[in-house]
C-alpha cells in the first residue's frame, strides 16, 4: 500500500514540473488530511460563445478569440500555434485524466478501508473496554463475595462461641441448683439431728431434775430418821440401862445417813460447779507447740480479736503448725458470695471454707508469716508455691495483698498479683479493669485486671477441653486450660 502512493506522489510531481514549466494555473483543494491540485484551463484571453455550455467532459484547450480589425471589421486571424504544443499536452492532458480518475478510486477505495479499520478498531476498543469493566466488576464482585464470606464465619464463630458460653452458663446453673439443692437437704437433716439432739437433751434434764428432786426427799427422810434416833438415843442415855445392841444401830444409821448425805452433796456440786476456762490458742503454730500434732479442727482467737474462729489446722505439711485460710475440694460451698461473707469468712473448716479476711489480717499482721499454696489439677499432679513474707491489711485499705520471696513448682513465676493490690468482689469492685473482673471470673479474689490467678473461681469437675475464664486459676503453672481438684491457702509465722 505504500509502493502505490509514493508511485502516485512521483507522478503528480511530475505532472507539476510539467504544468509550472507550461506557464498554467492551478488550484488546491483540500479534503481532510488529503490535498488535491488540479491545472485550470486559461480563460483570461478567451471569450465564451454564445452556445458554450459547461459539462463534465474534458475538453480542449482553445485559443482566445481574437478582436475586430478595425479597419476591416474582421476578427484577426489568429496566429498559428506550434502544433507541437497541442499535441503534448493532448496525450499529458488524457493521461492526467486517468490519473486523476485511478487517484480518486484509489483516495475512495483507502478511505472506506480506512473508515472500516476505524470502526474496526473501535469496536475492539469498545470491546476491550466492556471486558476490562465486566473483569474489574468480577473481581470486584469476588473481593466482596470473599469479606462477605469472612463476616459470615466470623459471626458464625461467633454465634458458636456464645452457645458454649450460654452451655456453660446453663450447666453451672444447673451444677449450682444442684448444689443448692443438696445444701437444703443438708441443712434440713442437720436441723432434724439438732432438734433430735435438743429433744434428748430436755428428755436427759427432766430426768435429772426428777433424780435430783427423789434425791432430796430421801435428804429429807433420813434427816427425820436421823433426828428421830438421835431422840431415840437421848432417851436411852437417860435411862439407867445402856444397851449394846441400840449403840450398835446407832452406828450403822449415823454410817448410811453420812453416806446419803455425801451423795447428794456430790450432785449439788456437779450442777453448781463452774467450768474451768481452756486455753486460748492464737493460731495454729501456737496449738502444735501446745503438743497437738493431729490434723484436725481447732478454735484460735487471734492477737487483738474478741472472737474464737474455727479453723483447720495442717499438723504435717513441711513440719505442721499451718493455719489454713482456704480450701476447695468438691465445690460443694459457692465461693461467688459478696463483701460481707469474705469479711467474716463462710463455709465448713472440714470441708470448703474461707477463713474470713478480718481473721486473715490479724493472723499475718500480728507477726510476719509465709504462705503456702498448694494444688492439684484433675490428672493427679500436685504443685506448690511458697511465700517467705506475706500479710495482707486491713478493711479500709481493701485488704490489699503483699506477698514476696516465691519459690515453688507451680509455675516459673508468681501467679499472684503485685503486692498492693486490692480485694474484689461482686459488689465491690477494687480491680484495675473496668469490665468488673469479679463478676467475670467469679468469687472473691485480689484481682489487678483480672490478673493470673483466683483459687476462688468456679470450681468444674472432670476433664475438659474448653477454656473456662470463671474457674480456678494458678496461670503460670498450667495455664488456662487448668482443671483443679483441690486448693489450700495457708500461713504460719516465719520464727515457727
Amino acid at each position: 500500500m505504500g509502493r502505490p502512493s509514493f508511485l502516485v506522489l512521483v507522478h503528480l510531481t511530475f505532472l507539476w514540473t510539467d504544468v509550472i514549466g507550461s506557464g498554467r494555473r492551478q488550484h488546491r483543494v483540500q479534503h481532510g488530511s488529503c490535498s488535491y491540485t488540479f491545472i485550470l484551463p486559461e480563460v483570461e484571453n478567451c471569450q465564451p460563445q454564445k452556445n458554450y455550455q459547461v459539462t463534465n467532459s474534458l475538453q480542449r484547450d482553445s485559443p482566445p478569440a481574437r478582436d475586430p480589425d478595425p479597419a476591416t471589421g474582421h476578427p484577426e486571424k489568429a496566429k498559428p500555434q506550434p502544433p507541437r504544443m497541442v499535441e503534448r499536452l493532448e496525450p499529458s492532458t488524457e493521461n492526467h485524466t486517468q490519473w486523476l480518475e485511478k487517484l480518486e478510486s484509489y483516495i475512495q477505495e483507502n478511505v472506506r478501508s480506512g473508515m472500516e479499520e476505524l470502526k474496526r478498531s473501535t469496536v475492539h476498543s469498545h470491546t476491550a473496554t466492556m471486558l476490562e469493566i465486566g473483569t474489574n466488576l468480577l473481581s470486584q464482585s469476588a473481593e466482596q463475595t470473599r469479606k462477605l464470606t469472612n463476616v459470615e464465619t466470623q459471626v458464625l464463630n461467633q454465634t458458636s462461641r456464645v452457645e458454649i458460653q450460654l452451655l456453660e452458663y446453663s450447666l453451672v446453673t444447673s451444677r449450682l441448683e444442684k448444689h443448692i439443692l443438696q445444701q437444703n437437704q443438708e441443712i434440713s437433716r442437720l436441723n432434724e439431728k439438732n432438734s433430735f439432739l435438743e429433744q434428748r437433751f430436755s428428755a436427759l434434764e427432766t430426768r435429772h431434775i426428777k433424780e435430783l428432786q427423789g434425791v432430796q426427799r430421801e435428804k429429807r427422810k433420813l434427816q427425820e430418821l436421823l433426828e428421830r434416833q438421835v431422840h431415840l438415843v437421848t432417851l436411852i442415855q437417860g435411862s439407867s440401862r445402856n444397851s449394846t445392841l441400840l449403840q450398835q444401830q446407832q452406828n450403822a444409821l449415823t454410817a448410811t445417813v453420812e453416806q446419803l448425805l455425801a451423795v447428794v452433796t456430790h450432785c449439788n456440786d456437779i450442777n453448781s460447779q463452774p467450768k474451768e476456762e481452756s486455753v486460748i490458742f492464737r493460731d495454729c503454730a501456737e496449738i502444735f507447740h501446745s503438743g497437738v500434732t493431729k490434723n484436725g479442727v481447732y478454735g484460735i482467737r487471734p492477737l487483738n480479736s474478741t472472737r474464737t474462729v474455727l479453723v483447720f489446722c495442717d499438723m504435717q505439711t513441711k513440719g505442721g503448725g499451718w493455719t489454713v485460710i482456704q480450701h476447695r475440694r468438691d465445690g460443694a460451698v459457692d465461693f461467688h458470695r459478696n463483701w460481707k461473707d469474705y469479711k467474716m469468712g463462710f463455709g465448713d473448716p472440714l470441708g470448703e471454707y474461707w477463713a474470713g479476711n478480718d481473721v486473715i489480717h490479724l493472723l499475718t499482721r500480728s507477726q510476719d508469716n509465709a504462705l503456702h499454696v498448694l494444688l492439684k489439677d484433675a490428672e493427679g499432679n500436685e504443685a506448690a508455691s511458697h511465700y517467705d513474707h506475706f500479710y495482707i491489711d486491713a478493711e479500709d485499705q481493701n485488704y490489699s495483698l503483699h506477698a514476696r520471696g516465691f519459690t515453688g513448682t507451680a509455675g516459673r513465676t508468681s501467679s499472684l498479683t503485685h503486692s498492693g493490690t486490692m480485694f474484689s468482689t461482686k459488689d465491690h469492685d477494687n480491680d484495675g479493669c473496668s469490665c468488673r473482673c469479679a463478676q467475670m471470673a467469679s468469687g472473691g479474689w485480689w484481682f489487678e485486671a483480672c490478673g493470673p490467678s483466683n483459687l476462688n473461681g468456679i470450681y468444674y469437675a472432670g476433664m475438659s477441653n474448653v477454656v473456662r475464664y470463671n474457674g480456678i486459676k494458678w496461670y503460670y503453672w498450667k495455664g488456662p486450660g487448668l482443671i483443679a481438684t483441690m486448693t489450700t491457702m495457708m500461713v504460719r509465722p516465719t520464727a515457727f
